[in-house]
């Protein structure tokens, strides 16, 4: 107060002259101030504008691997791009969870996402490097820059880690945390996570895994290439210890229990071909289109289906060993697969009739060289085996096993020319009955049946047993020119071998997501699409054709077995498609390129032996059974000669099997030879008819 009133002028000059000096700075202050916060601002924008959300983190499902198994649960293949199998975190043991805490983080339950210290100290490494060394990541980090960002190494991609580290805690719990890392981690050998890494190393499950495989594992993740046991053990063994120590530093385990797992010999599972061409590999391949045509291509490879399928191992090893020896067998006899001169292809299909499961398919000689399922996808002539369903419509159409038609020569007008149909043998055999043309694959009447039933018939009669092939409108359909795949023609003769019913052969019995929820159930659904008297007749026609006809190489399997075979013009393709009372078996060899497999080679010379060899495995010591006959089925002796009621004064006669209301009419009657009679041949006498009463007409062919 003193100085004011003594020097008043002064002092209030002063304080003036002093007041701008003072608010300039504090303006510069201010906009300094301003200027650094706007200048963080902008840069935290520019840092974290395309950022991406944590949140979505929280709904997090690890991509997983897709699993095939057999019929008994064995796993025979896999779909993934990332080799994983999520764990929920309650079944990863803790001691897995220790192990790589104190490898990669061990102040993870206390940080906020980010270690200072650790990020401090790979600061002062990479700038003495002059490049990067070290990051200093804790946990929390690693997940933010495997699931959220690029691998890049920058220290603004470190900057944004560190921001996304902490949004990430905010958002999870330490639990979820360390649960996305331990299944999302990289670990080597195309294993992601360490239930994928502990299957692919040691070939068990997490949860079986010792201290000394538990400290291994956590060793790979700085680089695990560089510390694959399988690629460089001992680099893997000095990453093992260094776990080990953290774990004893970090009071997990014991110094003992630590010495222990040091000194434990490592016992690495190697890794096993891949199941996928190993078991089963065309069925696997066959599943793998399933999925990405119901499902799509994500489903299939990422979301951990789990597939259930039919196959049968036993039954599927047994089915590739019997295809490939027949096919081999074809080879020496007529030098292919040599110089030139390609191997033949294959196909076999085996049918459960009493659950309708698939329980073997091969789809070519070696799935290494071909994945072409010639099973599925091969359209081929099915030659003579497709007549069974000719004589099905034909039965359907007041034909019987007994109907006589005449075996010889006839010529058809067809695409301006004329047409004649010859038989193998090359020559004709007069009257003849329909059981007798189908066990003996007579070609002639089978086109003279078709004629009479007219190609429209056929052509939307066929249909309904299961071929979906495009059908050609014209008579040489009778004899299997119109192309079909091996699987369609095995449905279609499951139609015969299950009493009339068409059912879609299974070949997965149940699909269910990650967590084990259904997503699709398949199961045996048959719909009658002829009667069970139709499909007796059938069967009962081709157990004669294994009895005494084409297909008698059959009679090998010692059981009752119905079944028809098949040959293409020039021997090009060969089928046997039979089947017992338990299983349907279709076998098809030939050409892909569609060439002569040889002279003679026909369906009863290549094929039906892959059938038998094949089916003595799948019948093995079942009891012996035959084909029961429905209630509509009857029995009558006919004439073998003239297909009608065998005379009852005695003659030649033999049982035949009818539809219950068609029997013949007619009885054959032995007389003197006299003018109105037909004279028999090879015999002395002439044979009359005398008409029972009451009984339907007998269905002959007399135009043909």
């Amino acid at each position: 107060m003193a100085n004011k009133a003594r020097y008043p002028l002064t002092y209030r000059y002063r304080k003036r002259e002093g007041h701008p000096v003072r608010l300039l700075f504090r303006v510069i202050t201010v906009l300094f101030i301003l200027s650094t916060v706007g200048m963080m601002w902008v840069f935290y924008r520019d840092l974290t504008i395309e950022l991406p959300s944590v949140e979505r983190l929280a709904h997090y499902l690890a991509p997983a691997a897709t699993r095939i198994y057999a019929d008994d649960g064995t796993l025979i293949g896999e779909f993934y791009l990332e080799k994983r199998y999520p764990l929920p975190f309650n079944r990863v043991p803790a001691l897995v969870q220790q192990a790589f805490l104190a490898a990669e983080d061990a102040e993870f339950y206390s940080h906020w996402g980010v270690n200072p210290l650790a990020v401090t100290r790979a600061f002062v490494s990479n700038w003495n490097a002059g490049h990067t060394t070290q990051g200093g990541s804790t946990i929390t980090q690693q997940v933010v820059r495997s699931l959220l960002l690029t691998r890049e190494k920058s220290y603004r991609r470190k900057v944004q880690e560190i921001i996304l580290a902490f949004r990430l805690e905010r958002h999870l719990s330490k639990s979820d945390i360390l649960s996305v890392y331990l299944n999302e981690i990289y670990l080597g050998s195309g294993a992601y996570g360490v239930e994928a890494a502990a299957r692919e190393y040691f070939g068990k499950p997490v949860e079986d895994l010792s201290l000394a495989e538990t400290a291994l594992l956590a060793g790979l993740p700085p680089a695990p290439s560089r510390y694959s046991p399988l690629k460089n053990l001992e680099q893997a063994k000095i990453r093992q210890r260094y776990v080990l120590e953290r774990m004893v530093d970090e009071h997990f385990v014991s110094y003992a229990q630590a010495m222990d797992a040091w000194q434990e010999p490592i016992k690495l599972s190697p890794p096993p071909p891949s199941s996928y061409f190993s078991l089963a590999p065309y069925y696997v391949e066959y599943v793998r289109h399933f999925l990405e045509k119901r499902y799509g291509g994500t489903a299939t490879y990422q979301l951990g289906l789990q597939v259930y399928t039919t196959v049968n191992l036993e039954l599927q090893r047994a089915a590739e060993k019997a295809l490939r020896e027949g096919v081999d067998t074809v080879c020496q006899r007529e030098h292919c697969g040599q110089g030139e001169v390609p191997r033949p292809e294959g196909a076999l299909i085996a049918i459960d009739l009493t659950t309708g499961q698939v329980k073997a398919m091969v789809g070519g000689y070696d799935f290494r060289n071909s994945q072409f399922n010639r099973v599925t996808q091969a359209k081929r002539q099915p030659g003579s085996a497709f007549k069974p369903l000719i004589y099905a419509a034909a039965l359907d159409h007041g034909y019987t096993p007994a109907s006589v038609v005449v075996d010889g020569p006839i010529s058809f007008w067809d695409h301006n020319r004329y047409w004649t149909p010859h038989n193998y043998e090359n020559r004709y055999f007069g009257p003849t009955r329909l059981r007798e043309a189908l066990t003996f694959s007579r070609n002639v009447v089978t086109v003279k049946v078709a004629a009479r039933l007219g190609t429209k018939y056929l052509t939307s009669y066929i249909p309904q047993l299961g071929i979906r092939s495009h059908l050609a409108r014209n008579l040489s359909l009778a004899l299997g020119t119109s192309e079909v795949t091996p699987f369609e023609l095995a449905r279609a003769y499951g139609v015969f071998a299950t009493g009339g019913t068409l059912f879609e052969p299974l070949l997965i019995t149940k699909i269910t997501d990650g967590q084990g929820g259904m997503l699709d159930e398949f199961t045996f659904d048959r719909k009658q699409v002829i009667s069970p008297e139709t499909a007796y007749l059938i069967t009962s026609l081709l157990k004669s054709v294994v009895e005494r006809g084409t297909g008698k190489g059959a009679r090998a399997l010692g059981r009752p077995v119905a079944g028809k075979t098949g040959t293409s013009n020039d021997f090009q393709d060969t089928w046997f498609m039979g089947y017992t009372p338990e299983m349907l078996t279709g076998v098809w060899v030939g050409f892909d390129e569609k060439r002569p497999l040889g002279d003679k080679e026909t369906g009863g010379r290549v094929a039906t032996p892959i059938w038998v060899d094949f089916m003595k495995t799948a019948m093995g010591d079942r009891p012996v059974s035959d084909f029961a006959p429905p209630e509509g089925i009857s029995f009558a002796y006919i004439d073998p000669k003239t297909g009608l009621r065998a005379s009852p004064l005695g003659g030649p006669s033999l049982l035949e099997c009818f539809r219950r209301g068609t029997e013949p009419q007619k009885v054959t009657v032995m007389v003197e030879a006299s003018p109105p009679a037909e004279k028999s041949a090879g015999t002395g006498v002439s044979v009359g008819t005398v008409s029972l009463p009451g009984a339907v007409a007998h269905s002959e062919d007399d135009g043909f």
